[in-house]
C-alpha cells in the first residue's frame, strides 16, 4: 500500500479542478493563480517530446500540462520550499514516471542537461523589477513577485540555451514590460509568434499578457481576441469557465 504524502503544519491539498488533480499549497510561500492556468491551457505544446517548465513553483504547470500531452515533463524550481511541495505534489497525483521535479538555478541548467534539448518551454517569472513592489513579503513571496533569483533577459537566455530549433517558448508577465520582452526575445533569437491580452472586464485594461516564441521563427504575428475573465454579472465569461472545467484545449482559437 502506499505511504501517505507528509504534509507540513502549514500546508493543505486544494482541488486543481480537472482530471481529479490535487495541489500541496500553503499560505506561507506564494500559491499559484490564474496566470499559470492560462500558461498551461495557452502553450502549444507537442504530444510526445521534452517539455520544461522553468520557474515552475509548486508545480502546478506541469501538473495541467500532463492533461495535454504524453510527453515527458520537468519543472525547475530555485527555492528549496517550493520545490519540495511540488515534487510531493507529483507523487501525491502518481505522475513520478511523467513529469521530473528539480531544484536548481534556471540560469545554470544547461550545464546539466546540455544545449537545445527541449520541444517546448513554459515560464511564469517574476513579473516585478527589484525595486518596485511590496517589499514586506515573506522571502518565498518576495522571489516569487520579484527579479531577485532571476532577470527577464535571464529568463529568456535560459530559453534561448535550453529550446531546440522550432521549439516553443511561451511566457505569461505584464503588458507593461511587453516591449522589453519582444525586444529581449528577438535579440536572443526567440521570435514572438502569438499574442493573447487578458483583461479583469471588457472595459478594463489587460492585465496580463501571455506570449508564445518560436526559437529561429521567422517574423509573422498573431495577435489573438482578447480574453475577457469577467462577465457584467461578476462571473467568469464562458471561456473562463471552459479553461477551469471544460475541454483541456489550448487558447489558440
Amino acid at each position: 500500500m502506499t505511504e501517505p504524502i507528509s504534509l507540513q503544519p502549514s500546508e493543505r491539498i486544494d482541488d486543481l479542478l480537472t482530471h481529479d488533480l490535487k495541489i500541496i499549497q500553503s499560505d506561507e510561500v506564494f500559491s499559484f493563480s490564474m496566470d499559470a492556468v492560462l500558461l498551461a491551457r495557452f502553450s502549444s505544446i507537442p504530444k510526445q517530446g521534452r517539455i520544461l517548465d522553468l520557474c515552475t513553483g509548486n508545480g502546478v504547470v506541469p501538473m495541467l500540462l500532463s492533461t495535454r500531452t504524453k510527453a515527458s515533463i520537468e519543472g525547475i524550481e530555485i527555492q528549496p520550499r517550493l520545490y519540495d511541495m511540488a515534487r510531493r505534489s507529483v507523487e501525491l497525483n502518481g505522475l513520478d514516471e511523467r513529469i521530473r521535479i528539480v531544484q536548481g538555478d534556471l540560469r545554470e541548467y544547461y550545464k546539466e542537461v546540455g544545449y537545445e534539448v527541449y520541444d517546448a518551454i513554459t515560464v511564469n517569472p517574476p513579473y516585478m523589477k527589484m525595486q518596485t513592489g511590496d517589499h514586506k513579503l515573506n522571502d518565498h513571496q518576495a522571489m516569487a513577485r520579484h527579479e531577485i533569483g532571476c532577470t527577464l533577459e535571464e529568463v529568456v537566455v535560459a530559453c534561448k540555451r535550453l529550446i531546440r530549433t522550432g521549439g516553443k517558448v511561451t511566457m505569461v508577465h505584464r503588458p507593461s514590460r511587453l516591449g522589453e520582452i519582444i525586444t529581449i526575445m528577438r535579440e536572443h533569437r526567440l521570435e514572438p509568434k502569438r499574442i493573447r491580452f487578458v483583461h479583469p472586464r471588457a472595459n478594463l485594461e489587460a492585465n496580463m499578457v501571455l506570449i508564445e516564441a518560436m526559437r529561429d521563427g521567422k517574423p509573422d504575428l498573431r495577435l489573438l481576441p482578447p480574453l475577457i475573465v469577467y462577465n457584467e454579472n461578476n462571473e467568469y465569461c464562458d471561456e473562463l469557465m471552459q479553461i477551469y472545467y471544460g475541454p483541456k484545449e489550448g487558447l489558440d482559437e
